[in-house]
């Protein structure tokens, strides 16, 4: 079939829920943290756990999809992707019940939507790279904002279910949010699917890790993913510290207008892009993201501090796809490896950065804003790492 009768919008929304799929895997069960804790005895060291394991599991997923995702295919890995997504959020329903101790369930069930939400952060924005779209930098920012609605509607879906019906009967909203990926199965198994050029001259990821210029992408995208999931995962602990908000309060004002925002710039990027440059707006994205941090460490004011979390939104918004738009401009025929490692290198940068905050902010007796002002050297290095990559780029033109 030609690809030009094939029906590319029935892939993009299939694509489009992926990512509502990852940012409910993300996102629900940190609402129920504390509900874990009433409902299944679990300790707060425990608690701890669900995160770290979640990302952990996420960046082995990564690790691995550099090897075997082209092997074994697109569709299947993708169509797995869903089906364990949803699996996992039905068994953090069942399973705390049937084993001996509810945290083994618990974690068995993360484990599970941690491997889904890995392969859909490997395997979604090639597929949709591999489609004949025009505008290839847009579309790639526009599908990157459905994560951020899709963590937008988690929060206030589940805060609105959660005051009418009541915290206790999270079971039900579980497995209402498990329908998304398990309805989204059947558009990837009729979607069209291509696949991405390859170097087939030889092995495309040892190629890749020789090349000076991916290992300065491989440093963007660590900063890209350290300096948007630092502030998703501190602000809600910011707002209700720094305003003396209630946890509600602070999930809406906090993560949830971040995710906004975000969402907003991707939305506006994928509107705009034909008419911005890519990397002077991802330099000045960096510039702001600086600022933004400042702001929420530095500022004496709490609502300077409120409107530093929210910008900061608007101003990593473009980082993560963007990185991912240089890396296909530069590196054409990187295939399927190229955007797992760089899904890996987000993945680390997004699980030391909260790290060192948490760390620094103990050190500093619980300041956040001591743990916040030293998670601004990622974006900081990011301006860097943009400045390097135009040197580069502007030095190959020079010598041509």
């Amino acid at each position: 079939m030609p690809s030009q009768e094939k029906n590319y919008n029935h892939t993009l929304i299939a694509c489009y829920l992926g990512f509502v799929t990852q940012s409910i895997t993300a996102n629900f069960a940190p609402l129920l943290f504390l509900t874990f804790r009433d409902f299944y005895k679990v300790s707060l060291e425990e608690i701890a756990l669900i995160p770290f394991t979640f990302y952990l599991a996420q960046i082995l997923i990564d690790l691995a999809a550099t090897k075997y995702a082209d092997v074994i295919g697109y569709r299947t890995c993708v169509v797995i992707s869903q089906v364990v997504s949803a699996l996992g959020l039905i068994l953090m329903v069942v399973l705390p019940e049937l084993l001996p101790v509810p945290f083994w369930g618990i974690l068995v069930a993360v484990v599970l939507y941690a491997v889904g939400s890995g392969l859909i952060e490997v395997l979604v924005s090639p597929i949709v790279e591999a489609c004949p779209f025009k505008n290839k930098d847009g579309v790639m920012s526009l599908l990157h904002s459905f994560y951020c609605w899709g963590a937008v509607a988690v929060i206030l879906g589940s805060t609105a279910f959660f005051a009418v019906f009541g915290v206790e009967h999270w079971k039900w909203l579980a497995c209402f949010w498990a329908l998304i990926p398990f309805l989204n199965t059947f558009n990837f198994l009729t979607c069209p699917i291509e696949r991405l050029p390859m170097d087939m001259n030889g092995n495309s990821a040892l190629k890749l890790l020789r090349l000076p210029l991916f290992w300065l992408l491989i440093l963007l995208m660590v900063c890209s993913g350290a300096s948007e999931v630092t502030m998703a995962q501190w602000a809600s602990a910011f707002t209700e510290s720094a305003l003396g908000v209630s946890k509600t309060v602070g999930d809406l004002a906090g993560p949830c207008l971040f995710a906004a925002f975000m969402g907003l710039s991707r939305l506006l990027y994928g509107k705009m892009s034909a008419r911005l440059n890519l990397g002077k707006t991802m330099l000045y994205s960096g510039i702001l993201c600086s600022l933004c941090y400042f702001a929420a460490s530095l500022s004496p004011l709490p609502v300077m501090g409120l409107a530093g979390c929210a910008l900061c939104g608007f101003a990593v918004g473009i980082m993560w796809p963007g990185t991912l738009s240089l890396a296909s401009q530069k590196c054409p025929l990187g295939g399927t490896a190229m955007f797992a490692f760089l899904a890996l290198a987000g993945d680390l940068g997004g699980t030391l950065s909260p790290t060192l905050v948490g760390y620094v902010s103990d050190m500093a007796d619980g300041d956040l804003k001591a743990g916040l002002f030293a998670a601004s050297a990622f974006p900081l290095m990011l301006i860097v790492s943009l400045l390097l990559i135009e040197r580069k780029r502007a030095a190959a033109r020079t010598t041509v």
